[in-house]
């Protein structure tokens, strides 16, 4: 009969959904570390005794895929694999009763905002003192800074406050002192999430305060790119591109998620704005930062859609040409408002409508694209893969956008600095280069 013996807990951290998840996950291993915990994140090795999933409950195939993570580590503990396991993140706030009941194996449950309740239960301490010292899992030169959390907007399809909460700012001083100390770890570029970045500085400053951040943020010695991820269109601050403009620090860069560009449907989706004011914001963003890389995502297949509604956004988007653009088929959450309408879109059509959409995109991207041939642009090298050196424009965000491929049988580039790339040519997401000067 076999006997255990008494040794220090090991934990593997696992993260599901988006990057905002990535920094919550971060944080958790920060103070487990903090507390002279043994850490890994998201490992495959099977000698950590003690799992903490992160759950996301953004749409159905995220929590399906959230459900199935803990299915399984579920199994494992059942099977002597693991000591304890442990789910927290999106699905286990909106979800937590209906889990406890169903997956019964899990040792405890915790929401979006009980980090301190889920180290309780390792006997593990709330170290104050280091946040804003967080540790990254991310490639050691760009990594991502949350600027707030929750949502206060009232989009009818969207089950984030729900999960989230209303929107809480972070002040402008921990987030340059948190800017300060990656940029210590070598951190060269900085991704600012939040839900909706544009309403930040409202509820601490009372008023939008994103343009001050960005100064204040530019200053940070050692920070050379900041981008900007997840700005709402609705009552867009202007102000934004003044500082784009003004600052080398801020990637001419804006991820914005429009959704829809018709009205009926926008009106439906509650989403504040009309198609006319959101290509005047298009033109003015286009206009006041010149070489601005536009992302946006768009939602097909929400509740009523017709084809002439269809249309009208295939129609915006061939007009807006936008530089990258990301399609979601709708989910029918409830609890949102739109819940209480019949998802009355089939499946078949929502697949249909997202590659229809995506194949105008994929045309546009590829045009666009060939227009980088001849320049020279500078690159940040993330990694080697293969036959290639990959890294990546001021236009493009980790995981998401284009890669420039550089041959490695022929250039060396370091990975985490910047180089001169004369870009060569380019298919409908790559680019592909030539290494002029390295940094």
């Amino acid at each position: 009969m076999k006997t255990k013996t008494l040794k220090q807990d090991k934990v593997n951290v696992i993260t599901l959904g988006c990057s905002k998840n990535l920094v919550d996950s971060e944080n958790i291993i920060t103070q487990l570390r903090g507390n002279d915990y043994e850490v890994v994140h998201d490992s495959n090795d099977e000698d950590a005794n003690v799992i903490i999933v992160n759950t996301c409950g953004f749409i159905d195939l995220a929590k399906e895929e959230s459900v199935n993570t803990i299915l399984e580590y579920a199994a494992v503990k059942e099977a002597g694999g693991i000591d304890k396991l442990y789910v927290t993140g999106c699905l286990s706030q909106r979800y937590k009763e209906n889990l406890e009941e169903q997956i019964p194996e899990v040792d405890a449950y915790f929401g979006t905002l009980e980090l301190p309740g889920l180290l309780a239960k390792l006997n593990a301490d709330y170290k104050h003192e280091l946040i804003g010292e967080r540790v990254t899992t991310t490639p050691q030169h760009y990594a991502y800074l949350k600027i707030s959390e929750g949502c206060n907007r009232t989009c009818s399809f969207c089950a984030i406050p729900l999960m989230r909460g209303k929107h809480i700012s972070r002040p402008i001083e921990a987030l340059v002192e948190e800017a300060r100390n990656l940029a210590r770890m070598g951190v060269k570029e900085l991704m600012l999430i939040a839900q909706e970045l544009t309403y930040y500085g409202l509820d601490i400053y009372k008023e939008r305060s994103l343009p001050r951040l960005l100064d204040a943020l530019a200053d940070v010695e050692g920070i050379e790119w900041i981008r900007l991820h997840y700005a709402y269109p609705s009552k867009f601050p202007t102000e934004i591109f003044e500082v784009m403009a003004r600052r080398k620090e801020i990637c001419n860069y804006l991820d914005m998620p429009l959704q829809h560009a018709s009205d009926s449907v926008l009106e439906r989706m509650r989403r504040q704005i009309t198609r006319a004011e959101t290509e005047q914001l298009i033109a003015t963003a286009r206009e006041q930062v010149p070489g601005l890389t536009l992302r946006t995502t768009l939602l097909v297949g929400y509740p009523g859609e017709t084809e002439d509604e269809f249309e009208e956004l295939c129609d915006f988007v061939r007009k807006n040409r936008f530089d990258r653009l990301g399609v979601f088929q709708y989910s029918h959450e409830e609890g949102t408002r739109a819940y209480d309408v019949e998802d009355d879109v089939p499946e078949e059509v929502k697949a249909e409508r997202a590659n229809r959409i995506m194949e105008i995109q994929q045309e546009i991207s590829f045009e666009k694209n060939q227009e980088w041939i001849g320049r020279t642009v500078p690159v940040l090298f993330d990694r080697k893969e293969g036959e290639f050196f990959i890294g990546r424009t001021e236009g493009d965000s980790p995981e998401v956008d284009n890669e420039v491929l550089v041959p490695a049988d022929k250039y060396f580039a370091r990975i985490g600095d910047f180089a001169q790339i004369r870009i060569t040519d380019a298919t409908e997401y790559d680019l592909f280069g030539e290494v002029v000067s390295n940094q």
